[in-house]
């Protein structure tokens, strides 16, 4: 079945040149060209993955990208005229899974859309190998972590992750007390072919100690460790 993709873009002549692009590849594409017409696509037609521009009108991509993430998990690839470094950590401190700054290469762009449809599936495979083996629910402090529903809990309450949130630390969760550097988890998360940079490891890291610590600035699960990267304590 092809994946659907919904492309939220208010320049009718790049959304034009997306859909073209993404259909001849196979894809099924659905289009929005404001936030409040692009939320409402999101929900009524659960795409596999979202393309989202920052600038639109009616209600902008970054409070699109943060209604959508409490709302689903769907890979979110962001699209913007900005280049500055401050807009790309607020990109993915909302729930970004990846980032284009316009003018982008069609080739770069379809790449990464490849990229995180394959990488989920890949990570989606590994957590079904973990439930196969009998290890679909782990267990770390009070939080509970089911690979096989792709949900994880605090005192019962489900956590609102996105897809790189929830693979970040079911993966350290797999590997408890086990140090891994930034590159490291780059490689086993988010894949070779991404280009975001360690800077992202840091930035996920953070917003999930918000949602699992109790003390987000005094972190007693998700640890860093001094001159090598992030372990979970288990």
């Amino acid at each position: 079945m092809a994946k659907k993709i919904l492309i939220v873009e208010d320049d009718a002549t790049i959304q034009d040149v997306l859909r073209h692009n993404l259909l001849r590849e196979g894809y099924e594409v659905v289009t929005a060209r404001d936030g409040e017409a692009g939320l409402d696509q999101a929900r009524a037609e659960k795409p596999d993955l979202i393309i989202l521009d920052i600038m639109l009108p009616r209600l902008d991509g970054i409070e699109v990208c943060r209604i959508l993430r409490k709302e689903m998990s769907v890979p979110i690839l962001m699209l913007t005229a900005k280049s500055e470094e401050i807009d790309k950590v607020v990109g993915l401190e909302i729930g970004a899974d990846d980032y284009v700054t316009k003018p982008f290469s069609l080739r770069e762009l379809l790449a990464r859309v490849k990229a995180l449809l394959r990488r989920g599936e890949l990570m989606r495979e590994e957590l079904a190998r973990a439930a196969g083996s009998g290890r679909s629910i782990l267990n770390v402090g009070d939080l509970v972590i089911d690979t096989e529903r792709y949900v994880a809990s605090r005192n019962g309450v489900d956590l609102s992750l996105s897809p790189k949130e929830f693979e970040l630390l079911a993966f350290l969760a797999q590997n408890p007390r086990r140090a891994f550097s930034r590159d490291h988890l780059l490689e086993k998360v988010w894949g070779y072919d991404y280009s975001g940079g360690s800077r992202t490891v840091d930035v996920h890291v953070r917003w999930l100690r918000q949602k699992i610590e109790t003390d987000p600035g005094q972190p007693v699960l998700l640890l860093t460790v001094r001159g090598v990267g992030y372990k979970l304590e288990a």
